[in-house]
């Protein structure tokens, strides 16, 4: 089912807030990924692993951001919702190395930074859905381009 609803007034500028906050939100994977550019190899594990966190808990924020848009629409498809509950159990699965021994955290970090970059398909298909304002892409191309690229460079230093 596609809603196609058009845009009220105004849905297409970027608010303020969101834009600030979204670009603060880069700050966390800009850290880490500058700590592994510097620091000497043996010295990067907690920031790996800080960066390992930081993009895990943002996947998982962004499906609750889905679910949240859904659950506004009582006529939203129920894709979103399994949309909504994947990126939490994504990241769990890619925290499994970890848990049990195996390669860590370099293999994890990457997949966890294409999935950020997948991400964008979804919230495209929230936007043609009409479930996502329209400024919504404008927000979330530049960001998911830029903390998918930080956390392969935390990745690459592993």
């Amino acid at each position: 089912m596609v809603l196609n609803h058009p845009p009220p007034a105004g849905e297409w500028s970027l608010p303020p807030p969101a834009k600030l906050l979204g670009l603060a939100g880069l700050l966390p994977q800009l850290a880490a990924a500058g700590v592994v550019t510097v620091m000497p190899r043996e010295a990067t594990f907690a920031a790996q692993a800080l960066g390992f966190a930081y993009a895990s808990l943002i996947l998982s924020f962004l499906g609750g951001l889905w679910w949240g848009l859904a659950a506004t629409r009582r006529d939203a498809p129920g894709w979103i919702y399994v949309a909504a509950v994947a990126p939490s159990l994504f990241a769990l699965a890619c925290a499994t190395p970890w848990a049990v021994g195996w390669s860590w955290p370099g293999p994890s970090l990457v997949a966890l930074a294409l999935a950020i970059w997948a991400s964008l398909l979804i919230d495209m298909r929230l936007v043609k859905a009409g479930l996502a304002p329209g400024w919504w892409m404008r927000l979330r191309f530049p960001l998911s381009l830029v903390l998918g690229g930080l956390t392969l460079i935390v990745a690459l230093a592993a």
